[in-house]
This record gives C-alpha cells, sequence and structure tokens, in this order.
C-alpha cells in the first residue's frame, strides 16, 4: 500500500460524493510538525470549482472521511484539512512493507528511455567535470529504472578530430615510442600527457613566429606543428593506413584508461558509440530538408537552418565543401537512435554551456518534422569547482578523476583511523570499506546539489561523518544492520500498539519513498533521492538516541522497532544504490 495515493484516493471520493464534481488530483503533504494531524490536504484549488470557502470546504470533507474508520479526527487551519489517521493503519503499512528490498516502482505507461552521459574525448583523461556528468547520468539511468522504465545507458566517445590528432604528433615527435606498458603510466594519462605537450610546442612556435615580426592571430594559424596536425587530419579522413594504425594504436591505450576509471568510479554503459563512425550521419537528414525547403542553402554550398523567427540565429549545418559540422552528426545521431532503438524519450547528460547548443538541435528536429523532437531533453548542470580554481586541461592543470578518487581513498582512511571506526577489521576489510566511504563521500556531495546548480567541491567536507554527507548516511546504514545483527534470530512479529511521535514520524516518512523516487525520475533530479535519504538518515538517529530497541520494556514496542529499523535500512540501502553509492554493513 502506498499511504499517501491511499489518502489521496479516499479524498478524491470525499470530494466528488459531496460536491458532484470530476476531480483528478488533489495535493497531500504530511503534516508541517506545528499542527495536529498526519496528513494535510490542500483545499484551495478546490475553491473555484465549488464556490465555497476554504474552511467550509474544509470541514465538509473532513466530516466525511472521519466517518471512514481509517480517519479518526481533522483539524481545519485555513484552506488546509488536517487529517489524523487510525495508528492501525500505520502498524498495517509497517507490517506490509519493512521486508520489502526492491522499491521499483511499476509505471503506468513505461517508457524506454535512453540516457546519453560521459562521452569523453580520446586526448586527455577523465577529470572532475567528467565526473559529475557520469554520477548524473548513471544515477539517473537507476532512478528512471526504478520508476518502472526500460532505460539504455549510452555514451558516444569523440575519437576524432584535430585535437585527437594534436596527441597523436606529439607523441610521434617526442614520445620516443614509449607505451603504457613501457612507462607504467595509465593509457589516458599518457595521451593526455602528450596533449599538453603539443599545447607548449605549439606556444613556443607562436611566440617565436611574433618575435620575427608576424602577426599574433597569423602566428597562431601558421604555426608549423598546428598546420602537420592539420595535414594529419587530412590523412586521417582520407584513410591513410599509417595514420590509422598508429590512431588505432594511442585510442586502444585510451580505452584501457578510461574503463579502469569506470570501473573505479562504479559506472557502466549499454551501448558505446564512437564519433568516428557517426560523423558522417547526419547528410542524409539534412538533404530531406533541403527537399522540404526548411533548410537553405547559401553561394557557397554551404547548408543553414534560419532559426531568426524563433528568436535564435541562422545555424551553419554543412559546410561549403560538404564536410560535416558538430550539430550534423547530433542530428544524425538522434535520427538513428530513435529508428534502431525505438525510443520514447532520449535524455542528453550535457553541461550547462552547450545549453544553446542543443536548443538549436531540438528545435531543428522540430522544423524537420520529427515526431519525437519534443522528447528530447538536456540534463543541464553547472561546473564543479574546487577552492583551488577552474580547471583548464590544456595546461595540464586538469583535476584528475583518478587522483581524486585516490585522494578521497585516502581521506577516509584518515578520518576512520582517527575515529577507530575500523579497529578489528582486516587489511582487505579496511581497504574495501574506506573505498565505500572515500568514493561514497565524493559521489554524495556531488549528486545532493540539484543539476543546475554550480559546485564548489571540498573533500574535507564531504567526507565527515556528520551532517549531510555520505559516509553519515553510511554510518547510519552500518547502523541498522548493527541493530538487526543484535536482536533475535526469530522472525520479527508486528503486532498492533499505540505507536509513539518518534515511531509514527519514521514510518511517515519511510512510507513516501516510493513518491521520491517517482518525483525524481520526473524531475530528472537525483538530489531528491540524496537529501531524502539523509532525513531519514537524520530521523533514525534520533529516534536510536530516544527509543530503547533491543531492550525494549515489552515485547510488542521491540517487534515496531526493530520492523522500522529494518525497513529504514533497506530503505537508506536502496537510495544508495540508486546513487551508485555502496553500502557497508559494518563501519
Amino acid at each position: 500500500m502506498n499511504l499517501k495515493s491511499y489518502i489521496k484516493e479516499q479524498c478524491i471520493k470525499a470530494i466528488e460524493s459531496l460536491f458532484q464534481i470530476q476531480v483528478e488530483d488533489v495535493e497531500i503533504q504530511i503534516t508541517k510538525e506545528e499542527f495536529e494531524g498526519d496528513y494535510t490536504l490542500v483545499v484551495f484549488p478546490l475553491v473555484k470549482l465549488v464556490k465555497q470557502k476554504p474552511e467550509e470546504v474544509a470541514n465538509k470533507i473532513g466530516t466525511y472521511l472521519t466517518d471512514e474508520e481509517d480517519f479518526v479526527s481533522f483539524n481545519v487551519v485555513k484552506g488546509f484539512l488536517n487529517l489524523t489517521l487510525n495508528p492501525t493503519i500505520f502498524t498495517r503499512l509497517l507490517k506490509e512493507k519493512f521486508k520489502t528490498e526492491d522499491f521499483t516502482l511499476t509505471e503506468k505507461n513505461p517508457k524506454k528511455i535512453m540516457v546519453e552521459y560521459s562521452s569523453p574525448n580520446t586526448n586527455k583523461p577523465i577529470h572532475l567535470g567528467h565526473i559529475r556528468n557520469n554520477l548524473l547520468g548513471f544515477s539517473i539511468s537507476n532512478i528512471l529504472k526504478a520508476a518502472g522504465n526500460e532505460v539504455i545507458k549510452g555514451q558516444i566517445i569523440n575519437d576524432r578530430g584535430i585535437h585527437i590528432c594534436k596527441s597523436m604528433l606529439a607523441w610521434e615527435k617526442y614520445g620516443n615510442g614509449e607505451t603504457p606498458e613501457s612507462t607504467g603510466i595509465k593509457g589516458d594519462h599518457l595521451v593526455g600527457k602528450y596533449y599538453v605537450i603539443f599545447d607548449q610546442k605549439y606556444k613556443q612556435e607562436i611566440t617565436h613566429l611574433v618575435s620575427t615580426g608576424v602577426d599574433a592571430e597569423e602566428a597562431k594559424k601558421k604555426a608549423p606543428i598546428l598546420l602537420e596536425a592539420q595535414e594529419m587530419l587530412k590523412k586521417w579522413e582520407a584513410g591513410d593506413p599509417e595514420i590509422r594504425t598508429l590512431w588505432e594504436k594511442m585510442n586502444s591505450w585510451v580505452y584501457a584508461g578510461f574503463n579502469k576509471t569506470y570501473q573505479r568510479l562504479g559506472v557502466d554503459f549499454d551501448l558505446v558509440q564512437y564519433e568516428s563512425n557517426t560523423y558522417l550521419l547526419g547528410k542524409d537528414v539534412i538533404e530531406e530538408g533541403l527537399k522540404k525547403g526548411v533548410l537553405f542553402k547559401k553561394e557557397d554550398g554551404s547548408v543553414w537552418a534560419d532559426l531568426t523567427d524563433e528568436g535564435l540565429d541562422q545555424k551553419l549545418l554543412l559546410r561549403g565543401d560538404g564536410t560535416s559540422v558538430y550539430i550534423t552528426q547530433d542530428l544524425g545521431t538522434a535520427v538513428e537512435r530513435f529508428n534502431k532503438y525505438s525510443l520514447n524519450e532520449l535524455i542528453y547528460t550535457v553541461g550547462n554551456e552547450q545549453d544553446y547548443h542543443f536548443q538549436v538541435l531540438f528545435l531543428i528536429l522540430k522544423k524537420l518534422g520529427y515526431s519525437w523532437a519534443d522528447k528530447l531533453y538536456h540534463l543541464s548542470y553547472g561546473m564543479v569547482d574546487l577552492p583551488s580554481g577552474k580547471m583548464k586541461s590544456r595546461e595540464g592543470t586538469v583535476v584528475d578523476a583518478d587522483e581524486l578518487m585516490e585522494e578521497m581513498h585516502q581521506e577516509a582512511v584518515k578520518k576512520t583511523t582517527e575515529l577507530g571506526k575500523l579497529e578489528g577489521y582486516t587489511e582487505i576489510e579496511k581497504q574495501q570499506v574506506n573505498e565505500l566511504i572515500g568514493l561514497g563521500a565524493l559521489k554524495y556531495f556531488i549528486l545532493k546539489v540539484d543539476p543546475k546548480k554550480r559546485i564548489l567541491f571540498d573533500p574535507n567536507e564531504s567526507i565527515e561523518f556528520n551532517g549531510n554527507t555520505g559516509p553519515f548516511i553510511q554510518y547510519t546504514y552500518a547502523r541498522t544492520c548493527s541493530v538487526l545483527r543484535k536482536a533475535s534470530h526469530e522472525p520479527i512479529e508486528i503486532k498492533h500498539k499505540n505507536l509513539n511521535e518518534a515511531e509514527l514520524k519514521l514510518i511517515i516518512l519511510l512510507s513516501t519513498y516510493e513518491d521520491i523516487i517517482e518525483k525524481s525520475a520526473k524531475d530528472l533530479n537525483p538530489a531528491l533521492i540524496a537529501n531524502y535519504i539523509y532525513e531519514v538518515s537524520k530521523e533514525y538517529n534520533s529516534f536510536y538516541q530516544n527509543n530503547r530497541i533491543l531492550d525494549a520494556d515489552i515485547e510488542e514496542e521491540q517487534q515496531i522497532r526493530l520492523a522500522i529499523t529494518q525497513w529504514t535500512g533497506n530503505v537508506i540501502k536502496d537510495g544508495l544504490q540508486l546513487l551508485g553509492i555502496g553500502a557497508p554493513e559494518r563501519m
């Protein structure tokens, strides 16, 4: 039973019976602490429909409901009807729910949804910005699945273009044949090293040209190393076997490195596409758009979309020489994905600096007549900063994902040692738990923030065992496991008893978990799950401190409190899993 849904149904039944009107939905809230009651019906939206004062409407509904066994009393505060439920409904709910481990919803209209995330370039390692991208995409995929949908987790890897050639050329010129095996350097780091070297050499050449009297802007275009990289790109596009072999070799180093990072971060994919295979897609879509008169050609042969009527500008879709631009591929891959995978929705997890790009992409697809164009979503998110400032990959000052994860692991070791949390554990157990705590701290700190907001990530603050942090929630879960381990191995048997305020509050809060999953999926916002399990953890710790569980005075009390403990643990563990965070049973 979903208690909130049940109360909503009863309220709608009362309204339709009393006022002879059809009502599709009503707003039900948990009653605020300062008022008497368990749940509150917001009456204001009904006032226009029934043409009566809010208090009058609320009193009529309250009187009707208290004739039912499940509602024992009510009070009205302006346009709010506060309802007090029969305590037996809560023990019935607890009995039904406390063993639940799978909270997946049955979606009335399940959808097939692709979530695209990560999508890195193969010329540098994954960095802090990618971490937020991966965590958002992965957790949203989990949450959409939990809401009853079929989800495809996908990424498209940017494995071609001038940036790749820069790393390749620098390695050819200055690498002396070194490999990940010969250096012990992770493949993506090794390739990233040469991207930085290219930039350093490029700047030196610009400085030299300027010193000989060349204009600065002209020097940027005529630096010999850049011209060599551009020549290499032309050879790649022409299928030059030597260049292609080098490209495949260096990309394979990068993919091996990426896979290690993904594995440690705990994210995965169902579908991986490569830009080298998709960059020609979209040309047929553009040809179709020209035939329909939706797109137009300029004198130089370039193809454009005119979006000025929509308050935007004209957008280049194909160069005069017939070569693609970035949006050409995006048009093609969107069409291919909907055709090939019969999608209902496609979600792009990409930073907010690309807001305009996706606004243009979605609008062009709509103008081209694709019926699914309004089922495209840009999960736009803010950047992540460290206290030291912004990241710049070309200068080699990027905040590397691998280094950050290792730093978080070491922070966990330091904190658990300082607090004596893992005394008596073997070295392997300490290693495993510290990894869960360190990465849990990192993931939770990022996911507890609304995706649209920019984050200042503070590693020290994230690893605290108090406050709104991953380790605090993990510790609460471990506490529920500890209580249940110490309890008798007899099955928990719930009998009705009058619940105290702390018991009631937790049961009501736990009963809203499925609603939170549904809203989080609808809003594409993992922060709703994160902050909910923090509230549950806070309430449970207060309950634990103020209520005897294992040594409760009477058997019925002990059983109720053990059931609440089990339900709490199951909800916290499931919520952490949706966020991609591990839940240690001992801490």
